[in-house]
């Protein structure tokens, strides 16, 4: 039987497309998230594709709850391999308008759900000292934009824990490996659940990907181990541009990172938000821009490619010539 796998935030969006993928591979998949019709939807997907699925009730943001969950994923479908951390909400709008409270909840579930999340995976893998923890992060894991600083903020802090933890478990001999699949604009239901404190209708910033395409870079980095992907091309260029010219994105952003973030002429909609609690229903994968959405990226069709083989082999070799280096210098 292929590994269990445990995905966060997995009964919509990226997530369920991750669960959906998975599920297809073969694996057993347990998806832990709130809302208790989404999650009896995406459980059905998961056993309509032959594979035993299980839907768990929990805030993600409550470590012990999050450690029940894992304790029962194990008794009913097995030891966990993978533990994919896809949980998030959001608020758009400016940092000086956002309430302490609200701020601090949406950068709980993101940042501590991927703490909890992660810190439960390594109880599970422990014993074992192996398994794959990958991280659901973002370009603006390293670049932030303005009207989502909450979000921004848990994405950075995400990178800052990876960066931690990968050390430690080379320290301790593990061979868990931790990874980071840092996303573009995805058409996710997010932003039809997100609290709005602006005038317009939310849109992912163009151009947007449907979820699939990263659901299928997280199924490949389970199989690889690989320490970050950068999925699209836009992702990619948005993290060397912020290297390379910082402050420019600042300014770029500051005239174009308002309006680009709602849609045209669409007025704020009257509905609720997720940021406390569940919306019911059933939300589903893909979002309202299916219109607008690629469902193909070139960038990811080669990593699936013997290129893209050779490139992660000469990658990890450069990575291992650049380590010795370091290690003679201090």
């Amino acid at each position: 039987m292929k590994p269990v796998v445990v995905v966060t935030g997995g009964s919509s969006g990226v997530g369920r497309a991750t669960a959906r993928a998975f599920a297809e591979e073969g694996h057993p998949v347990a998806v832990l998230a709130r809302g208790e019709e989404s999650l009896r939807a995406t459980e059905a997907e998961i056993r309509d594709r032959g594979v035993p699925g299980l839907g768990i009730s929990v805030d993600v943001t409550d470590h012990q709850a999050v450690d029940a969950a894992a304790d029962r994923v194990e008794a009913e479908l097995g030891p966990i391999g993978i533990w994919v951390n896809s949980a998030m909400v959001t608020i758009m709008g400016e940092f000086a308008d956002i309430p302490p409270a609200d701020f601090d909840r949406a950068f709980s579930v993101v940042f501590n759900g991927t703490a909890n999340g992660t810190r439960t995976a390594l109880r599970c893998m422990g014993p074992r000292k192996e398994g794959r923890i990958i991280q659901v992060g973002s370009a603006l894991s390293y670049r932030g934009i303005p009207l989502q600083s909450s979000y921004c903020s848990a994405k950075h802090a995400i990178q800052g824990l990876c960066d931690s933890l990968r050390s430690e478990l080379i320290h301790d001999g593990s061979r868990i490996t931790v990874s980071e699949v840092n996303l573009p604009a995805v058409n996710t239901p997010q932003f039809d659940m997100c609290k709005n404190l602006c005038d317009g209708r939310p849109q992912p910033v163009p151009p947007i990907f449907q979820p699939e395409i990263p659901a299928r870079a997280i199924v490949e980095t389970a199989r690889t181990g690989d320490r970050a992907v950068n999925v699209t091309w836009i992702t990619t260029r948005t993290i060397l541009a912020n290297r390379v010219v910082p402050g420019a994105l600042d300014r770029l952003l500051g005239d174009t990172g308002f309006d680009s973030q709602f849609v045209p002429g669409e007025p704020k909609p009257q509905r609720g938000d997720n940021l406390w609690e569940p919306l019911p229903g059933d939300h589903g994968c893909h979002g309202a821009f299916d219109d607008r959405a690629l469902a193909d990226s070139t960038q990811e069709d080669l990593r699936r490619t013997p290129l893209g083989n050779v490139a992660r082999t000469v990658g990890s070799a450069g990575r291992r010539a650049g380590a010795k280096v370091l290690e003679r210098l201090m």
